[in-house]
């Protein structure tokens, strides 16, 4: 996030808001929602590089599913049991929230469905594990269902699968329909301030400073609402999240299939079919672990074949469909998987939320709203807290 001496048009008068929000996502939009919800008189600007939806929330397969990146048997492995059920949770109470809050009867209008999702497996070794998963899952009350081969192919018209695990509560969704909704429930205190790219923040008396290339805005808190750009803004963020590009491709429609949204390969791989009929699949950075690092939003053959491989071999439904959208997008992995809320340390005036890793429809809004709780000075869950790094 740079901006050049030619390039800066924010000369003139300042404006000044309660708090300014970095990031016009998902994570941005929950933010003001529930800041909004909070205190409705606060005056928020809302500042995007581009346009609303432009970074991961408007490049992602549209998945709200719980968990993590992981099998959920690696989860209870590195949190213990207690935490990993409350880490499912936590993202089951994030879906529950946006139907409660966004997306209530609009669901034919957001192409929201919820039909579960399903992680496949194509070895005996990862079968195994699933059903090591499905095992610890249904002794923590978690509503999972377990399918053999022949169940992959007649339900999912999935070839070349041992078999899998549905998780039945998760869903699907129109991202950049989801952030307009969003939109549409906040008031005139918030202001869009689109096509600003930030490239300083400075503390100005008892005020934070934040400079665009359009505009220089004045508040007195600031969050970080910027995923896998977090390290562009702040060094504290320079070794807990990393950027992370994943590359999608979408075909043209078919006759619906398919029963619900899947993840192949441990979660690296994924796909799913529109309610319009589209297929659309992502994944396979494994094949170019170093290239798939960094901020380049590119695409590349190595994988975009590897996409289309895999509808040949595995989808025979669309393996003749028509490619119309190439693209990718930039997560923020974070370095243990988990989202983190809080306030930059030694600063009390600027906060962020960020590091979902892959999962941010999954995450998000409750995040945001977590991280509303910790300034208003409540309690908020010990795993997502970015005092763990502290």
């Amino acid at each position: 996030m740079s901006v050049s001496y030619w390039n800066d048009q924010s000369e003139g008068q300042k404006l000044y808001f309660d708090i300014a929000i970095i990031g016009g996502g998902i994570t941005g939009l929950s933010c003001a929602y529930w800041l909004h919800k909070e205190d409705p008189s606060l005056k928020i600007a809302l500042i995007e590089k581009y346009e609303l939806g432009s970074g991961a929330t408007g490049r992602n397969a549209g998945f709200i599913t719980c968990g993590s990146v992981e099998h959920f048997n690696r989860l209870v492995g590195k949190h213990g049991a207690s935490e990993a059920l409350e880490i499912w949770r936590f993202s089951e109470k994030n879906l529950d929230l946006l139907k409660q809050e966004i997306i209530q009867d609009h669901s034919e209008q957001l192409l929201f469905e919820q039909k579960g999702s399903f992680s496949l497996a194509s070895t005996e070794s990862e079968l195994k594990e699933l059903k090591d998963s499905a095992n610890l899952m249904r002794s923590l009350s978690i509503n999972i269902e377990e399918l053999d081969e022949q169940d992959v192919e007649k339900r999912l018209g999935a070839r070349g699968f041992t078999g899998g695990i549905k998780y039945c509560d998760d869903a699907s969704i129109h991202p950049i329909s989801l952030l307009n909704a969003i939109r549409n429930k906040l008031d005139k205190n918030i202001s869009f301030f689109t096509s600003n790219e930030v490239h300083l923040i400075e503390t100005k008396g008892e005020n934070k400073l934040v400079h665009t290339n359009k505009n220089k805005i004045e508040a007195s808190l600031v969050i970080l609402a910027t995923n896998g750009y977090s390290p562009l803004l702040h060094p504290f963020f320079d070794t807990k999240v990393f950027p992370t590009r994943a590359q999608i491709l979408t075909t043209s429609p078919v006759p619906k299939f398919m029963e619900g949204p899947c993840y192949a390969n441990f979660v690296l791989d994924y796909f799913r079919q529109l309610p319009t009929g589209e297929m659309i699949i992502g994944g396979f950075r494994q094949l170019q672990k170093d290239v798939e690092k960094g901020y380049s939003d590119e695409i590349t053959d190595t994988i975009q074949k590897a996409l289309e491989q895999f509808l040949r071999d595995h989808i025979p439904n669309v393996s003749q469909a028509k490619i119309t959208h190439r693209w990718s997008g930039i997560m923020g992995f974070s370095v243990d998987g988990q989202p983190m809320v809080g306030a930059v340390p030694g600063d009390s005036q600027m906060f962020f939320c960020c590091g979902f890793t892959g999962h941010g429809l999954g995450l998000a809004f409750h995040s945001a709203k977590v991280l509303v709780d910790g300034i208003y000075g409540r309690c908020i869950p010990n795993f997502i807290s970015a005092k763990r790094f502290i």
